[in-house]
């Protein structure tokens, strides 16, 4: 089967090479003339790992091709698969359409034959139709359906999700589109992955709803670590001992500084503009959305009060800056909120991410960026661990002690034990832990 995916960001990519893997062949589109000689290259644009051999070795096996040619690709595609931003719009949060709609009318000029459009993008309900008007109304001749496909991909770990999801959810009732999806996503047959058809608005609200869900578990549990705090118990058991039940989960029940990334902010502040101009206000995501930021922001205090309570002229070292391991991605992470908490009270931030310094420095330009954590710690007051890298682990911890100004650890992911610490001669704090 050919299939075009318009847009080569991080979900048209993944997308793209892992369609192209399942032996379709396929190209992916994009405006950005660099980026497309950048991927004939072989230079990849986005930290993920794995994606870099899967690309190489489809491109050898003529699978798969980049280029910025739309109209000839969508003519001799069965289904084009449209993967551009859809980032919150600036002023009013809303998530802004205006690349799924242009990219819509080209669409329109470009089809020839039956084709099936799938909105790969995450969109607000009701944007299929939008889209399934677009098209009638340049090209009333077009033979074509509008589908949607949600994306349910984790950054550092979506080749896995996207060979062995947990669900495919298909929004279209058409059966000429869905014969064309299932036949997209035949490879997955031996998986036995739930093919779930719904129609197209309640596919694309349950991309929302799901991620709106999850950013509530993240939330519930970091207030529950606050609670743990005052009171002398331990997040980690508590959430073990509620995640054992099967009705909630053990998934997403891990406290920390507040959830980040390229999907939940903007995802949850766009359902509850939905619920907004529906007349049916969503007040739980509301609150979901305030109390992470304020977590985000509040995170710098317990820093403070890790180091006697102030900070001003001394020098911290930050561990982590991505949103979460294994991606380089620096949108909405905690990092950002906490840096210039940091340094609005007088500190100087040091900082080392394996993979996610090259994005941070525009963000971050008064932090002084290090080779590893071991230089990162020298001469710091406190080293606080902010994402939980594998090579934070397993860290040094002598070495560390040495390194420091003052043997102070402000652990914000729980990756170590308070008891070993304490025994190590560090003052050690960490997140519903006493």
């Amino acid at each position: 089967m050919k299939i075009s995916l318009i847009g080569s960001g991080y979900v048209g990519l993944v997308s793209g090479v892992c369609f192209a893997d399942f032996g379709h062949i396929v190209t992916c589109v994009d405006k950005d003339a660099s980026k497309i000689e950048a991927l004939r290259r072989g230079e990849i644009p986005i930290y993920e790992p794995g994606l870099d051999d899967l690309v190489a070795r489809n491109v050898k096996q003529q699978r798969l091709v980049f280029s910025t040619d739309l109209p000839t690709a969508v003519a001799e595609s069965d289904a084009v698969f449209i993967a551009v931003g859809t980032p919150s719009r600036r002023g009013d949060g809303y998530a802004d359409l205006s690349y799924v709609y242009a990219v819509a009318r080209e669409i329109a000029a470009a089809i020839k034959g039956f084709t099936v459009v799938v909105t790969k993008s995450t969109v607000p309900v009701g944007t299929g139709d939008e889209v399934e008007r677009i098209i009638s109304s340049a090209r009333p001749d077009a033979d074509f359906v509008v589908v949607s496909n949600p994306e349910f991909l984790r950054e550092g770990a979506a080749i896995d999700d996207f060979k062995r999801p947990d669900r495919v959810i298909i929004g279209t009732l058409d059966p000429r589109a869905r014969d064309v999806m299932s036949e997209v996503y035949r490879p997955l047959n031996l998986n036995r992955p739930p093919l779930f058809f719904v129609d197209r608005r309640t596919s694309e609200l349950i991309k929302y709803a799901a991620n709106a869900f999850l950013a509530t578990k993240i939330t519930f549990i970091n207030e529950m670590a606050d609670l743990c705090e005052k009171t002398g118990a331990n997040v980690q058991d508590l959430a073990r001992g509620i995640g054992m039940d099967n009705r909630i989960g053990s998934k997403f029940l891990h406290a920390g500084p507040g959830y980040g990334g390229s999907c939940f902010p903007k995802d949850t502040t766009a359902i509850v503009k939905t619920g907004h101009d529906y007349d049916s206000p969503l007040r739980i995501i509301e609150t979901v959305a305030l109390v992470n930021e304020q977590r985000k922001r509040g995170m710098a205090k317990k820093v403070v009060a890790a180091c006697d309570g102030s900070v001003r002229g001394k020098s911290i070292a930050l561990l982590g800056l991505s949103f979460k391991p294994n991606t380089d991605d620096m949108r909405d992470a905690p990092s950002l909120a906490l840096v210039t908490a940091l340094e609005d009270s007088g500190a100087r931030v040091r900082a080392f991410d394996p993979v996610a310094m090259e994005q941070a420095k525009p963000l971050m330009p008064n932090v002084t960026f290090c080779d590893d954590p071991y230089s990162c710690a020298r001469g710091a007051e406190a080293l606080v661990i902010v994402t939980e890298w594998d090579a934070f682990r397993a860290l040094d911890l002598d070495r560390l002690k040495q390194e420091l100004a003052s043997p102070t650890m402000v652990d914000l992911r729980n990756v170590y034990r308070p008891e070993e610490l304490r025994r190590r001669g560090f003052r050690y704090a960490s997140i519903g832990r006493v």
